[in-house]
């Protein structure tokens, strides 16, 4: 057996050697925005894609029409690679562009990224693929095409299903403004339908027999937010009026239908406060004589990192640090981007990379619009402010994730400035500058049997007393996004 001498350059190589063919695929998935489960043309692009780099190509993956995986190699480690590839509603941008002008008005749009998130772990997989042919080495890459993030949770239902229960340790990353480790946990959430059901009637001529489910979610809107006082301080609860049973003021309205989405750091804590919440309902549906139906849509649980795999990946994320290079055309459209932005939103740049690992380093940023160097890794037992499903992973497998830098400082998630940078140079950069580090982390750990016995030595320990159980119900189906 000959291993390659120097990993970090056959990796670099062999992603020189396909950027142009990784690019391609990035930006024809930016072209396609498609909402959450219904990522039709996105599947199919990503599974030709892997089907023409010798990956076996499974589609329909936990009974998701748009959930696959792309498979090369045969024995252990088994190796786990994230992929997303959904859009955003509403977010319809013309590309590389400062200013806000909608490629179709009120299309969806790439406003996280994941065009290149899908791409990027593509690319990463490809890389590790190569290495694993090359040397002839026994073990097997995997590459999970996961859709739904947004809204959907589809990596819990994938992990509900089984789909992550084989793997030796997963890897993942998330396009953001940063270079760093996201270590922080994440919070747990339910989403949830609350439909009411009244009576209609003539609002005038005979108000008195009918029966609001408009009122009732008005009413229950109310409540919550009373509610908002005696929760813990960490906890969200959002809603958003999916159903005002018509547009005719003179009719009351017999039907209305409000979606809640509950956080909180602890899965225990959303728990108790849906539970709240349904009383909430329920007592609004007293009150209006109405009755009230109760549907979950999805939920997650909270992140839980894996500190011996994060630090792998962190040196990985330090070996390419010299790669992180600008162009002046890049720093002037970075800094019409930063330009855009407004006073809050430049106030609260820095406090957003924090979920990304810029955490206790933010001064090494200031004056940037692009971020040059890797942010301090800071191991901290703290939430961010966001849920992601990868959290379902964590509970499942191993779990590490990295962030790189893919667009201007300050540019906000689910924005039109994060959608119009989605094809740009800098994007691309970064893209590919997280397919190598997972890559690299990847073969390490493959390399080591040492370290993959602490990393899993680390995750029995953690979960022993805690097994994962998932907190979607086994009679709850991925759904489209409504219209």
């Amino acid at each position: 057996m000959t291993i390659v001498n120097s990993v970090n350059a056959f990796v670099s190589d062999i992603l020189a050697e396909k950027q142009d063919f990784l690019t391609d695929v990035s930006d024809f998935i930016w072209k396609h925005p498609e909402t959450r489960f219904e990522e039709y043309t996105s599947m199919n692009h990503l599974c030709t894609a892997l089907e023409a780099e010798e990956f076996i190509v499974e589609k329909n993956i936990a009974d998701i029409e748009t959930a696959f995986t792309g498979t090369y190699g045969s024995g252990h480690p088994i190796i786990g690679i994230l992929g997303e590839f959904d859009a955003l509603s509403g977010l319809s941008q013309k590309p590389g562009v400062s200013n806000p002008e909608a490629v179709i008005p009120g299309g969806n749009g790439h406003g996280c990224g994941h065009n290149l998130l899908g791409t990027g772990s593509l690319a990463a997989a490809i890389a590790i693929k190569e290495y694993l042919k090359a040397n002839n080495l026994s073990g097997t890459v995997q590459y999970f095409g996961c859709p739904g993030e947004e809204g959907g949770s589809g990596k819990t239902f994938m992990a509900r299903e089984g789909a992550f229960d084989h793997l030796d340790f997963a890897l993942t990353w998330h396009p953001s403004a940063a270079n760093g480790m996201m270590s922080l946990s994440s919070l747990a959430n339910y989403q949830v339908y609350f439909r009411f059901k009244g009576i209609s009637s003539h609002a005038a001529a005979s108000p008195h027999l009918g029966r609001s489910a408009l009122d009732a979610v008005e009413l229950m809107n109310v409540g919550v937010n009373y509610l908002r006082e005696h929760v813990k301080p960490d906890a969200r609860m959002h809603y958003s009026v999916t159903n005002t049973g018509g547009k005719s003021p003179n009719v009351v309205q017999s039907d209305a239908e409000v979606l809640y989405l509950i956080r909180s750091p602890k899965m225990q804590d959303v728990k108790d406060i849906y539970e709240r919440i349904c009383k909430i309902a329920h007592g609004a549906a007293q009150m209006t004589e109405t009755t009230v139906s109760i549907e979950m849509d999805k939920a997650c649980s909270n992140y839980i990192p894996n500190r011996n795999l994060e630090k792998v990946m962190y040196e990985k994320l330090k070996e390419v640090e010299d790669t992180i290079l600008y162009t002046d055309e890049e720093m002037n459209y970075a800094k019409q981007i930063w330009d855009s932005l407004s006073v809050n939103e430049k106030d609260s740049a820095f406090d957003s990379l924090k979920a990304f690992g810029a955490i206790k380093d933010t001064d090494k940023l200031k004056e940037a619009y692009l971020s040059n160097v890797v942010s301090d890794y800071v191991p901290l037992d703290m939430a961010m402010p966001g849920s992601t499903d990868v959290a379902d992973v964590s509970w499942v497998v191993p779990t590490a994730q990295c962030s790189t830098a893919t667009c201007a400082i300050g540019t906000p998630a689910h924005s039109w400035q994060m959608v119009t940078q989605g094809t740009t140079s800098v994007a691309h950069k970064g893209m590919l500058r997280s397919g190598n580090v997972m890559a690299l982390t990847a073969i390490d750990v493959l390399q080591n049997p040492d370290k993959l016995e602490e990393i899993q030595k680390e995750f029995k320990e953690k979960f022993k007393d805690t097994p994962y159980e998932c907190p979607i119900p086994k009679d709850v189906k991925p759904s489209a996004l409504k219209e």
